[in-house]
Order: C-alpha cells, then sequence, then structure tokens
C-alpha cells in the first residue's frame, strides 16, 4: 500500500490540469511520482545498521524468532554467560539500614512523652440539658441548628480531635456544667 501526501497530490493535479497532454515520459508525471514516499518504519530502517555483517546477520536472525524462541534464546544467554535474573521494576529496592546499637546501660531509659493532644468525646447528657447542650455545640463546632440537634441526639460522639489539654478541660468543664459528660482521650 502506498501513501500518497495531500499537498503531492494537489500538486500532481494541478500540474495535469495546467498541461495539454502529458505523456508518460512527461517531466511533471515523473515529478509527481518522487512526490510518493514510503513511510518510514522502525523494522525497516537502515540508519541504525552495522557496518559488521556478521552482527547485521545476527540481528536479522533475531528479529525472524517466535516469542516462544526468543524467551529461550534469553534463558540460554543468562545461563551460558551467568548473568542473574534482575526485577523488571528497573530500580533496586535500597539495602537495609544496619541495625541501631543497643542503649547504653549508663544513660537513663527515656521517660514516656506526655501526651499533648487529646480527643474530646460527648458521652451522654441530661435529657434536661439537651437544649443548652445543642446551644453549646452549635457554637462550639460551628454547626447548624438542626446539624447541632443530630449530632447531640448520636451521641456518644467524637467533638473534636487534637485539642491541647487545657482547651480539652475548659470544654469538659463548660459541657459538665450544662449536664453533659465528656471524655477526654
Amino acid at each position: 500500500m502506498s501513501s500518497f501526501s495531500a499537498p503531492g497530490i494537489r500538486y500532481c493535479a494541478r500540474a495535469l490540469r495546467a498541461s495539454p497532454r502529458p505523456s508518460l515520459a512527461s517531466p511533471i508525471l515523473i515529478s509527481c511520482q518522487h512526490q510518493r514516499r514510503a513511510p518510514a518504519r522502525r523494522w525497516d530502517s537502515t540508519a541504525a545498521a552495522s557496518s559488521n555483517p556478521k552482527i547485521a546477520t545476527i540481528v536479522d536472525q533475531i528479529s525472524q524468532l517466535t516469542l516462544l524462541e526468543t524467551a529461550d534464546l534469553v534463558s540460554n544467554l543468562k545461563t551460558r554467560l551467568s548473568i542473574p535474573d534482575m526485577p523488571m521494576g528497573g530500580f533496586a529496592a535500597p539495602a537495609a539500614a544496619a541495625p541501631a546499637p543497643p542503649p547504653e546501660e549508663d544513660e537513663p531509659a527515656p521517660a514516656v512523652a506526655e501526651k499533648t493532644l487529646f480527643t474530646l468525646t460527648l458521652k451522654s447528657f441530661q435529657a434536661t440539658a439537651k437544649p443548652k447542650i445543642i446551644k453549646e455545640i452549635k457554637q462550639m463546632l460551628g454547626l447548624s441548628l438542626v446539624d447541632s440537634k443530630k449530632f447531640v441526639e448520636s451521641a456518644p460522639k467524637m467533638m473534636k480531635e487534637g485539642v491541647p489539654k487545657d482547651e480539652g478541660e475548659k470544654i469538659m468543664e463548660t459541657i459538665k456544667g450544662l449536664g453533659g459528660v465528656v471524655v477526654m482521650e
């Protein structure tokens, strides 16, 4: 199958219309035949051909192998040349870090770090205090009145996360004063 470019076809058509009677040896038809170019194919490339005829012969023979034959060729070459199997990821996993030396006995063990951020959970509330707690939750969490009511009715529910100890204690006191129970974890 030959391929023609659109500008080349237009050039030949104009040239044929312009000439009175073209013959087969006409320069117009000869130039139109030169307009035709074969598409470049990767496997048909001669630019990358080796100057060594032995290598060119081997490349031609390998290119004619089937997939199974190619797999056999690769495995035979690996065994003959002692090439180890490599993972297909392309990058090798980093080497494992050396284990840390055990702590010396002279140094005291570090104290357990004190927790600084807490999670506040509304556990329960008195039925008579429900409207007050809904208003406080609405103000504290920035929810609408309907969402605050649903939040309080679905207790126990987490109120805030990552709260400093001082702020958490203030919130606990406020809700406790209204008749609710908040747990700081």
